[in-house]
């Protein structure tokens, strides 16, 4: 594909993966209050959860998520759903859970990032959208494909990276269990408040 069409594919990725969303909301909660501890399972989350919707959307499911306003509504339902029991479930967690069992913590981490990534309509439809628009018809076509959607997926893993441990970063300055525990909740009612905006989310068209 042309590198001038590559390039603008790229810098288009950047943009939309610095906008906060659901995910970096979830980034910057965890990484405030659970600390670097947790930053490699989030950013591993959200990096198969971008590859998972990629895939999904290059086999169509975009295309009908797009079209059946039932199966968009259900998914809609589901994330939503998802993101509140998230949200208040980190509300709800006291401080030791974490250091209880941190293999678990981690485990529990990465299928968070991964749900929330991949559990939102909008994102599959998203990709089914946007990448052919950087597809140069002059050339083969499933190369660029491939090309695209492990360019955007590395994107994605530096842009959550960056997010959950700046965020680490600064949780680590605050170490007063008060101050730790309302930033917990705060995080769980910004999750919540995303899936109360997921839910109102609509079709396109």
């Amino acid at each position: 594909m042309p590198v001038e069409l590559y390039l603008a594919f790229v810098a288009a990725s950047v943009v939309i993966l610095v906008i906060p969303g659901p995910t970096v909301m979830l980034l910057i909660s965890r990484g405030l209050s659970d600390g670097k501890r947790n930053v490699l399972p989030l950013v591993a989350g959200v990096a198969l959860g971008d590859l998972t919707a990629i895939t999904l959307s290059m086999l169509g499911l975009g295309a009908v998520l797009a079209t059946s306003a039932a199966l968009f509504t259900a998914v809609k339902w589901i994330g939503a759903v998802y993101l509140v029991w998230l949200g208040v479930k980190m509300i709800r967690e006291k401080g030791g859970v974490v250091a209880a069992d941190p293999l678990a913590a981690k485990k529990a981490r990465f299928a968070q990032a991964f749900c929330v990534t991949v559990l939102n309509p909008k994102t599959i439809m998203f990709f089914i959208a946007f990448l052919p628009q950087f597809v140069s018809h002059e050339h083969p076509v499933p190369p660029q494909l491939v090309l695209l959607g492990a360019t955007f997926t590395l994107l994605g893993v530096v842009n959550a990276y960056m997010y959950a441990a700046l965020a680490a970063s600064a949780g680590s300055r605050l170490t007063r269990p008060g101050v730790v525990a309302a930033i917990r909740k705060t995080g769980g009612g910004v999750l919540v408040g995303a899936g109360v905006l997921t839910a109102a989310m609509r079709r396109a068209g």
